[in-house]
């Protein structure tokens, strides 16, 4: 059972993910603040707000001090919203009287009378309306009429007791124009929450939500990836994986090449994780393909996520190796999504693997690669943060999740751009040698948790026919330096294809 499902009388906003951190929604009868710099989607969320009170037979108010009713209607029809009747737009105009220089009162400051008649309107179009829902559109004129804080103060307090009255849900829109340690509306708001932008040096803007306050209620803290599309704000909620947990039976998935499955000491268990490592060229993305493949053999569907390599050069280079990957797609066998880390954050990729997991029940999923995941993060601490969540939660849906990680360099002293094997259960190493004259590939397995493994190393090829596998090579110095050298014998070798 999620949140939105335990929590009965709130007023949802409509937006499944912020509804899911806050609980199930905004209780009802109390002032919520929301704020955040122009353009962080302040708004969007207000006229979400009103939609959902409206679809469920409230009357719905929105107030505007800052935006004209045809801007705020505009900006509606921008996402394919059409304000019915159930929503009354009131645009607060200054009255003629305090436009007219003739008519200033020179013994009074202008705001006193402003700020009053402000409030005045305000009032009398909730009389007349007596709406369920609020919205006010947006705090910086008041403080600016208010002119000092206790004044400011005093006139939030009148309206958060007047509206308790009517027993009305009240959205606060403030756009932080006034210093950031003003905090006059934190304390008098039952919830808080802030809207914030970030601009990376390359690529999308990046938006985010956190929930400040919420008297009374457990909501999900920490920041929540954002994004505006048409149709309004997606909220991807943070991923915790232990409020995940589901039962299934374990057992050994296997990759359909015996040689590969020897080294792996019978297979990949359900709900684990594989990481791929090597350099550039060693095939880390074949090797977790031919897992994907094996699985929809079995008759399950399998996910593949392309951060680093084009679809249609990714499809005509395996359909080389005998890997009809568009076959499988059109089959409705294989879910395969081209991501650009640049575009996407870190909260909607997590969501849309979660998506297909639940949905499709999917159980192998394949991410390729971990450096174009990292691309979509500032830091490196928040993607193992990232990648540990999302790992968690894979295993204990029962999903088979396979990882790759590009390591700088082609030989030598080679050091991934993230360490994630501590988080992985299985770690496949590929790595190249030089024996008689040729450069070859080298296989082995450097850690499994979920059981034994061959501690041996043995050679692959990559070639029309797909991935092959030869026995064991115990002929080998120098692998723990990232160079190995092959000293035996060539006939243990594979030899190559003959045409």
């Amino acid at each position: 059972m999620n949140s939105l499902e335990k929590v009965e009388g709130r007023a949802k906003i409509g937006i499944w993910g912020l509804d899911d951190i806050l609980s199930g929604g905004l209780s009802r009868g109390h002032l919520f603040l929301v704020e955040g710099a122009p353009g962080t989607g302040k708004t969007t969320i207000a006229l979400q707000f009103l939609m959902e009170g409206a679809r469920a037979g409230e009357k719905c108010l929105y107030i505007t001090l800052s935006e004209t009713e045809r801007e705020l209607r505009d900006g509606a029809a921008s996402h394919g919203w059409v304000l019915g009747d159930e929503i009354e737009v009131f645009e607060l105009l200054p009255p003629e009287s305090l436009l007219d220089s003739e008519q200033q009162q020179s013994l009074l400051y202008s705001s006193d009378l402003e700020l009053g008649e402000t409030t005045k309107q305000i009032f009398e179009a909730v009389e007349r309306t007596k709406p369920n829902r609020v919205v006010l559109d947006s705090l910086s004129e008041i403080r600016l009429l208010a002119q000092s804080s206790l004044r400011y103060r005093r006139q939030i307090l009148a309206i958060k007791h007047y509206f308790a009255k009517f027993n009305t849900t009240v959205m606060l829109l403030d756009d932080l124009t006034a210093e950031l340690a003003d905090k006059t509306v934190h304390s008098v708001a039952h919830g808080v929450l802030r809207l914030e932008e970030l601009a990376p040096s390359y690529g999308a803007e990046r938006r985010r939500v956190r929930i400040i306050k919420y008297r009374g209620v457990k909501f999900r803290g920490g920041y929540h990836d954002v994004t505006i599309t048409t149709g309004g704000l997606n909220v991807f909620p943070r991923l915790v994986a232990s409020e995940h947990r589901t039962e299934f039976t374990r057992g050994r998935l296997t990759s359909g090449i015996a040689e590969l499955d020897q080294l792996l000491g019978g297979g990949i268990d359900k709900g684990s994780s594989t990481l791929v490592l090597g350099p550039a060229g060693t095939g880390k993305s074949l090797v977790s393909i031919v897992f994907a493949v094996a699985a929809i053999a079995r008759g399950e569907k399998a996910a593949l996520f392309v951060f680093d390599e084009e679809l249609g050069l990714l499809f005509s280079r395996m359909k080389g190796l005998g890997i009809d990957l568009e076959g499988l797609r059109h089959a409705g066998k294989l879910f395969v999504e081209q991501v650009d880390a640049a575009e996407l954050s870190p909260g909607e990729f997590a969501h849309r693997v979660r998506s297909r997991v639940d949905d499709d029940a999917i159980k192998t999923v394949v991410i390729d690669s971990l450096n174009g995941y990292q691309a979509a993060m500032p830091e490196e601490n928040s993607l193992i943060l990232h990648v540990h969540e999302l790992l968690q939660y894979l295993n204990r849906q029962g999903a088979a999740t396979f990882m790759t990680v590009a390591q700088h360099g082609l030989v030598g002293d080679m050091k991934a751009p993230v360490d994630v094997t501590y988080l992985a259960d299985t770690v496949i190493l590929l790595r190249y040698f030089e024996a008689v004259g040729s450069v070859r590939r080298a296989i082995s397995i450097i850690k499994k948790r979920t059981g034994a493994h061959e501690s041996t190393i043995r050679e692959y090829r990559i070639d029309n026919r797909g991935l092959t596998i030869g026995a064991p090579l115990v002929e080998f110095q120098g692998v723990l330096r990232g160079v190995p050298l092959y000293v035996g014998p060539n006939n243990p070798l594979l030899e190559e294809q003959r045409q």
